[in-house]
């Protein structure tokens, strides 16, 4: 069996994983109650898969129990994945075609669940991914893996929706992009409960580009983790990663976003903010940015900062005739709206800025 991450590898320091160890070897049952189901749709009409404890109830594209890209570096949580999914999908889009809008919806019952997405766009192929977790009130892992790859000139947008309340979600997207092609993706993770999500990167073709955005609410004694690796591997790449990040209580948020341009990977344009907002002393975030860069033509730069909502914004605000409430609400909505402006399409921003602004006016 494989062995899970400990905490005293730097790599997982912040990732709580101990709801892994105590439900790895109990399956999540088949016929557990389902909440409501078009709740958790962020378009619709759209076309939808879902998952509910590793099983598939509803799909869109191929069920299958995909077999993972060999190619890619061993990874714990996503090698388990594949080794002990029950099913999958997977999605392939053909040359010159536009696959629409897919939602994937990941439940986590009860139990461990895992599951396998196969993304395969070929040259000038387009998808837009949406990509929920969420749970029905039970203690679960629900642990996935998302293996794409983008043929020359091909884009892939992404949303990834994090909503859990129980348990813990981890995920493992890995996305290798050739020639011109482009990866537009956002997260929104907001949740009291255990998360670790990780995006990596392969800039593999001159002219691809990357943006990873994402928003962070941790509440109650939530402990969030995300990893972002963005690999230049040829000249003329570009990559933009901005995060922001709100914790509140005793919820932890963190992350590590990575950078690394290889050694003949000149004209690498890369650029990367990183910041947070305390909304409680008791609350923590947690900012590492990393860049390693081994060519000597580049333009890369990254920012982090911590901080607390500033009391003359606020009452400025409220001098206005906004409740206090009100007023903290919408300058955390200042604060991360910024992350969802990688998404150019307003039927896919408008319905994610709206819930985020229901978390945030939770948070308030």
């Amino acid at each position: 069996m494989r062995e899970l991450p400990s905490r005293r590898e730097e790599a997982w320091r912040w990732a709580d994983l101990r709801l892994a160890e105590r439900l790895r070897a109990v399956p999540a049952p088949a016929n557990d109650a389902l909440p409501d189901l078009d709740s958790l749709a962020l378009v619709r009409p759209a076309a939808r898969a879902v998952l509910a404890g590793g099983h598939a109830i509803e799909s869109a594209g191929r069920p299958t129990h995909p077999a993972p890209d060999r190619s890619i570096a061993p990874h714990p949580l996503a090698d388990i994945a594949a080794a002990e999914a029950l099913a999958g999908l997977v999605v392939d889009v053909g040359e010159g075609e536009d696959g629409g809008l897919l939602e994937c919806v990941h439940l986590g019952t009860s139990g461990a669940a895992h599951s396998v997405l196969r993304v395969e766009l070929a040259a000038g192929a387009r998808l837009t991914l949406v990509e929920t977790i969420a749970d029905a009130e039970a203690d679960h892992w629900s642990n996935i893996r998302l293996d794409a790859r983008l043929g020359e000139g091909a884009e892939l947008v992404r949303i990834l929706r994090i909503e859990t309340v129980h348990g813990l979600a981890s995920t493992r997207a890995h996305v290798a992009l050739a020639r011109a092609a482009r990866l537009a993706e956002v997260s929104m993770i907001a949740s009291p409960a255990a998360v670790r999500a990780e995006t990596h990167v392969r800039l593999e073709g001159e002219g691809a580009e990357a943006v990873v955005n994402g928003v962070l609410l941790a509440s109650g004694s939530a402990a969030l983790d995300v990893v972002t690796r963005l690999q230049h591997e040829v000249p003329h790449t570009v990559s933009r990663q901005l995060w922001r990040l709100v914790a509140a209580g005793m919820g932890q948020a963190s992350i590590a976003g990575g950078v690394a341009v290889a050694r003949h990977a000149q004209k690498t344009d890369a650029a990367q903010s990183l910041r947070g907002l305390l909304l409680n002393r008791t609350a923590a975030v947690n900012l590492k940015p990393e860049l390693e860069i081994f060519a000597d033509d580049v333009a890369c730069a990254h920012g982090c900062a911590v901080g607390e909502i500033d009391p003359l914004q606020r009452f400025y605000l409220e001098s206005r005739g906004l409740p206090r409430p009100e007023a903290r609400a919408l300058l955390m909505q200042a604060f991360a709206a910024e992350a969802l402006h990688a998404l150019a399409d307003p039927e896919l921003s408008q319905p994610l800025a709206d819930r985020l602004a229901g978390h945030l006016g939770a948070l308030a």
